[in-house]
């Protein structure tokens, strides 16, 4: 009994001995075919004149662009100034708007006139004080006209905002001087003695560059991950560099971690030329957690990647897989991601759109961790929806590159 039952216990241990330095050096030559293929891809990302200007200068360009180039604030704005009436208070009455940085009033006469250069476009906006202003503000009703030309809505609304801020303010001053009140564009809005305290939170001084600045950086992510990576695959499927791969003993999943590694340095230098030029050129905010905001960078980067490996597995020339990526995530993260389009007064199945996709969460992320600080119940949550993208996105990639050609 003991003589038969000891030799298959020594077998067993003889195979257990026998396997693990044999699963040991499995592992060991897969890491080796991983490090290859990371350096092959490195020099070949290096030596590629294409990847250098998506990787490298398109970020430098995008933060000029939008930085210094781009702005939701408008300013300078030309306004014809018609003073019918020329006494002392109706001339304090629009100090308010010649001394702002935000108009470039031409002070005029005639309407005639003023209105022949809002015809000709030459002035966005009219500021109107008719001759009997200064009556009319005696018996307390005075009015000051507004004309604004109204091509583009959103200029209109704002240059309406800013007239309205200025006169009010000279109103509140008036009033709090015990001079009675006035009205603003219609004698139906009377200002009285009331004043509103104005502040804005996570963004004092109503800067559109923060904002721009944080889109900027989604949209580094973005192209540096999907757009480099489907077109790296694309133009090895054109060049037949991948058939050469598929006789070796690499597997499938060690070609994309190839693939992956090196794009993820360079998504994390362009990350690295945004933070840099945020913090020390147009000095936005950090008011979160650096650990968190690496996390999210480095999640969304992740997703971004697992777009640009899923387009490459299906389409096989650069210029298709150019403009899918080009389709698929530069576009809707520039437009339907909250960067530049308020998501709320969107209609309700763009905003259904918009919630499924990564850039939503991104833009979101950073607008926190920027601007609010570390609101970890939206910061874990949005965290939690980008992984999830990223697992799904990474396996499906995984599940359609196969070492077969076709």
């Amino acid at each position: 009994m003991t003589d038969n039952a000891n030799p298959p216990i020594r077998r067993r241990k003889g195979v257990m001995r026998f396997e693990r330095p044999v699963i040991a050096q499995r592992r060991g030559l897969a890491a080796r075919r991983v490090v290859a293929l990371i350096r092959k891809e490195s020099r070949q990302l290096l030596r590629d004149p294409s990847n250098i200007a998506l990787g490298i200068l398109l970020p430098l360009l995008l933060i000029v662009i939008f930085g210094y180039g781009l702005s939701l604030d408008v300013k300078n704005v030309s306004v014809a100034l018609v003073m019918e009436d020329t006494s002392p208070v109706a001339r304090e009455v629009v100090s308010g708007i010649q001394l702002s940085e935000y108009f470039s009033p031409r002070l005029m006469y005639s309407m005639r006139d003023a209105r022949e250069l809002m015809l000709e476009r030459k002035v966005d906006a009219i500021v109107r004080l008719r001759s009997d202003f200064s009556r009319q503000l005696a018996a307390g009703q005075g009015v000051v006209q507004l004309l604004v030309h109204g091509s583009d809505a959103n200029t209109a609304r704002i240059i309406q905002h800013y007239v309205e801020a200025a006169v009010a303010q000279w109103a509140a001053r008036r009033t709090s001087e015990g001079a009675g009140a006035m009205a603003i564009g219609s004698p139906a809005q009377p200002i009285g003695s009331v004043t509103i305290e104005q502040r804005q939170w996570f963004n004092e001084a109503n800067n559109s560059t923060y904002f721009l600045i944080l889109g900027l950086i989604v949209l580094v992510m973005t192209v540096i991950g999907a757009q480099l990576t489907a077109l790296v695959m694309a133009r090895e499927w054109e060049r037949g560099t991948l058939e050469a791969l598929f006789v070796t003993p690499v597997h499938a999943s060690e070609i994309l971690l190839g693939k992956i590694v090196p794009y993820f340095a360079v998504g994390l230098l362009g990350l690295l030329l945004c933070l840099v030029a945020a913090k020390f050129l147009f000095f936005v905010p950090v008011r979160g957690s650096a650990f968190a905001l690496l996390l999210a960078s480095t999640l969304y980067l992740l997703v971004a990647l697992g777009i640009g490996l899923l387009i490459s597995s299906a389409v096989k020339n650069q210029f298709v897989a150019s403009q899918l990526a080009l389709l698929t995530t530069f576009m809707p993260a520039l437009m339907l991601s909250g960067f530049i389009f308020d998501l709320p007064s969107l209609p309700a199945a763009v905003r259904v759109i918009s919630r499924a996709l990564p850039a939503t969460y991104y833009v979101e992320l950073l607008q926190t961790l920027f601007l609010a600080g570390n609101v970890w119940k939206l910061i874990l949550r949005d965290c939690a929806v980008l992984a999830l993208y990223a697992t799904v996105l990474l396996t499906l990639a995984r599940l359609s590159t196969q070492k077969k050609l076709g």
